[in-house]
C-alpha cells in the first residue's frame, strides 16, 4: 500500500490567567507550526486559559466561549489562511447554566466541522470539573479531515479502553487526547515518575489495541498547586513512540504513515477477532 504521510504539530505550552494573551500567543504557535510542515495543529485542553478547575470559583465560568463564537472565528480564519487542520480545546458556554470542556475540529479549508464534549469528568483534589462542566452527551465522533479522520477524546477521557475502542471503530485513524495533568505538592518525584509512566502506557495501549496512531498534548508550567509535565508524544499503531516532548514550552513535530494501519491490522487483527457477543456485561457499573 502507497504511503499515505501527514504531519502533526503538537502545540505544548504554558498559560497566564489573560486569556487574549494565551490566545495570540497560540496564535504565533500555530503560524511557527505551519511554517515547520504541519499539516494537523493540535493543541493542549482549555488552550487559552490557565487549568482553573483546581478550585471552585464562578468568576471563572466567565471565560467561557459559545460555538461558534470569538475562538472558533479567529481559527477557521487563521485555518484557510494556512491550510491546515487546527483541533482546539476550549471552555463552552452552550447554555446559560450549561457548560462544557469541549474542543471543536476545523479543517483545512476554514470550515468547522463539529464539536466535541468530553464525557468522562473528573472530581479529585485539584481538578474539580464537575463543578464546571457537564458532560457530553453526544456520541463519540470521527471528523475525516482533508488530512486524516481525527478521533478527539480529551483528558479524563483517555484512561477508558472504551471510549478509544468506539472511536476507533467509528473510523478515527488519529486519536487525538488534549489534557492538563501534572502533579500536585505532596507527590513526590518517584510518584510523578510512576504517573507519567502510566499516562504515556494507557495511551500507547490505545493504540496497540486499535491499530491506530495516538497523539497526546500536554500543558507545562506551574499553575497553582499543579505542575504540569509535559512530554507530549505520539505514538504508532503498535504503541511506537514515534516523537516525545521534554518539560518545557515545545512543538512537536511527528510525521506519520497511514498506510500503516491497515498493515497493523492484518498482522495483529484485534477487530477480527472481538467476540462481540460476549460483551453485555461491560454496560452494567459492576459485576457481581
Amino acid at each position: 500500500m502507497a504511503a499515505q504521510h501527514t504531519t502533526l504539530g503538537l502545540i505544548q505550552r504554558s498559560s497566564t490567567n489573560n486569556p487574549d494573551e494565551n490566545f495570540s500567543k497560540t496564535i504565533a504557535n500555530i503560524r511557527e507550526a505551519a511554517s515547520a510542515g504541519a499539516q494537523i495543529i493540535l493543541l493542549q485542553e482549555l488552550f487559552n486559559t490557565t487549568y482553573f478547575p483546581q478550585v471552585p470559583d464562578d468568576t471563572y465560568f466567565d471565560w467561557a466561549e459559545s460555538i461558534p463564537g470569538p475562538v472558533t472565528d479567529k481559527l477557521t480564519e487563521l485555518a484557510k489562511e494556512l491550510g491546515v487542520v487546527i483541533t482546539a480545546p476550549f471552555f463552552e458556554r452552550r447554555a446559560a447554566g450549561l457548560y462544557h470542556n469541549s474542543l471543536v475540529v476545523i479543517d483545512a479549508d476554514g470550515s468547522l466541522m463539529g464539536t466535541y464534549r468530553k464525557k468522562h469528568i473528573p472530581d479529585d483534589p485539584g481538578f474539580y470539573e464537575k463543578y464546571y462542566f457537564t458532560p457530553g452527551e453526544d456520541a463519540y465522533q470521527v471528523f475525516e479531515t482533508r488530512y486524516a479522520k481525527i478521533g478527539p477524546l480529551i483528558c479524563w477521557d483517555q484512561w477508558y479502553p472504551e471510549a478509544a475502542r468506539i472511536t476507533a471503530l467509528k473510523g478515527a485513524e488519529i486519536l487525538v487526547y488534549p489534557t492538563a495533568i501534572g502533579t500536585l505538592p505532596d507527590e513526590d518525584e518517584q510518584m510523578a515518575n510512576e504517573f507519567v509512566d502510566a499516562w504515556q502506557t494507557i495511551q500507547r495501549s490505545h493504540a496497540i489495541a486499535n491499530g491506530c496512531f495516538v497523539a497526546s498534548i500536554n500543558r507545562v508550567g506551574q499553575e497553582g498547586d499543579l505542575t504540569f509535565w509535559g512530554r507530549s508524544f505520539v505514538a504508532g499503531p503498535f504503541g511506537q513512540m514515534l516523537s516525545q516532548a521534554g518539560g518545557e514550552e515545545e512543538m512537536l513535530l511527528a510525521t506519520i504513515d497511514l498506510a500503516k494501519i491497515e498493515k497493523q491490522r492484518q498482522i495483529w487483527p484485534f477487530f477480527r477477532d472481538r467476540r462481540i457477543d460476549t460483551y453485555k456485561p461491560i454496560l452494567k457499573r459492576y459485576i457481581d
